[in-house]
């Protein structure tokens, strides 16, 4: 089949490899001027930095680990790092996950706490339902305590909305509840691990995580191509034509609210239900430092109150690996999410954010020889009430119509990149099927 992929980011360069080895003509058409999409990486002398926020080679689906890994040159070209993670809670060094370090706070906010779970678990027990919306579920797995010490100020500065006007169905699934046992036994100082799942992750040793996109364009056997304004999509009674070109097969795998106006298909309805997915962005603060020692072995900590600046997450990126940073020198990732108000050229701001990293206690002002920053305009997902409805109905409609769309923002699914090479697979083997049977089935992902 001749195909063309929509996007050159890890979905669509991912699939591209996966259907080049099957033999088929695919051509990667890619807007900017290298593939990367939100893995991209950049360089400033001997820093290197990711542009989206800290990225990891990781996954729970060993084939899927396996496969990253082989495009970032195996063990000899990745570093393993044993997964420390922190939260910057006042003036205290909380582990994460939160529960799991409450015996870290103060006795009154452990008591705190403590009390609240212990009330939320009992009604959960007691048959409390799962409430519809963000904020309310809070308070329902969590109970007051956690809710006010750390989970409302953190996810409030990330999503810059009223929790009870988001859903809470993205989290239910997405974060694992902790044992009651290990929260008992955390709040009187014994320590326990949460998500231990993560505990291990590898990072590539030159290049940032775009080495991963990189190692799959390197002998994929298809065609990229950079710079490629995509003008039109539409369907043919043959098949597809993408700015004129005749082609069996199209897969989109961008943003759909930047592609959506080209594709010539699509219904009224459905249009507005992709103008209606609105993306919260991210920009992304890349800090170089001078130090006398080794920054602390940790891999990323969380920032959720005020004082600490407008950073959420700040990634220990010279500790990902040891070419990240130049001799003498370390640097950090500190993650600004925003809805279109914070400018990543604005050198007064970014000196405010690197103050606030100050008042944490993360660095000092004067050790910064690096302060650069780029924005991400497609970031997060926007988890609000009518979300789930309306993007069901917009892959509902993809996924009949012919043309295939996912990847983070190709389908809007909260995946990191692990999943979003696991889409792939699935893809991949939705499009075997398709071209040994020649059937226009309707794509099922599970």
């Amino acid at each position: 089949m001749k195909i063309a992929i929509l996007g050159g980011g890890i979905s669509g360069c991912a699939l591209a490899r996966m259907l080049a080895a099957d033999g088929h003509d695919v051509t990667v058409l890619e807007k900017t001027e290298r593939p990367g999409g939100l893995c991209k990486s950049r360089k400033y002398g001997e820093f290197t930095f990711d542009e989206a926020g800290g990225h990891i080679i990781f996954s729970k689906d060993k084939e899927v680990l396996q496969w990253q890994l082989e495009r970032c040159g195996g063990e000899a070209g990745t570093q393993r790092v044993d997964r420390n993670t922190r939260i910057r809670w006042h003036d205290r060094w909380v582990p994460y996950p939160f529960e799991n370090g409450v015996g870290h706070l103060t006795k009154e906010a452990n008591v705190e706490c403590m009390k609240g779970y212990i009330e939320s678990y009992v009604g959960r027990r007691m048959g409390d339902a799962c409430p519809e919306n963000f904020g309310d579920w809070i308070q329902w797995r969590m109970g007051d305590g956690f809710a006010k010490h750390f989970m409302v100020p953190y996810n409030e500065k990330i999503w810059e909305r009223d929790l009870q006007t988001m859903a809470s169905d993205w989290v239910a699934g997405r974060v694992p509840e902790a044992p009651i046992e290990d929260i008992l036994r955390a709040s009187i100082g014994v320590e326990t691990d949460g998500y231990t799942h993560q505990s291990v992750f590898w990072f590539p040793l030159h290049g940032g995580f775009e080495a991963m996109v990189q190692g799959t364009v390197k002998g994929g056997g298809f065609n990229l191509q950079c710079n490629a304004d995509v003008q039109r999509v539409e369907k043919t009674a043959g098949g597809f034509k993408v700015n004129g070109e005749a082609f069996d097969l199209v897969v989109n795998t961008v943003p759909l609210p930047q592609i959506e106006g080209v594709i010539q298909d699509i219904p009224a309805e459905i249009r507005a239900d992709i103008q209606a997915l609105v993306p919260i962005s991210l920009v992304n603060v890349m800090l170089g430092v001078k130090i006398d020692e080794p920054l602390p072995d940790l891999s990323w900590i969380y920032l959720p109150f005020k004082e600490q600046g407008p950073t959420n997450r700040v990634t220990y990126y010279s500790n990902y690996s040891k070419f990240n940073a130049p001799e003498g020198h370390g640097c950090f990732l500190a993650e600004v999410t925003h809805r279109g108000q914070h400018r990543h050229d604005d050198k007064e701001w970014l000196k405010s954010v690197a103050k606030g990293l100050a008042n944490a206690g993360i660095l000092r002002e004067e050790q910064i020889v690096l302060l650069e920053a780029c924005n991400n305009e497609f970031a997060y997902i926007d988890q609000d009430l009518e979300f789930a409805a309306r993007v069901a109905r917009v892959r509902k409609w993809f996924d009949e119509s012919g043309y295939l769309t996912f990847g983070r923002f190709g389908r809007y699914e909260y995946h990191n990149s692990d999943q979003c090479v696991q889409r792939a697979m699935q893809v991949h083997k939705h499009i075997q099927e398709l071209a040994k049977t020649g059937d226009q089935t309707t794509l099922q992902l599970n």
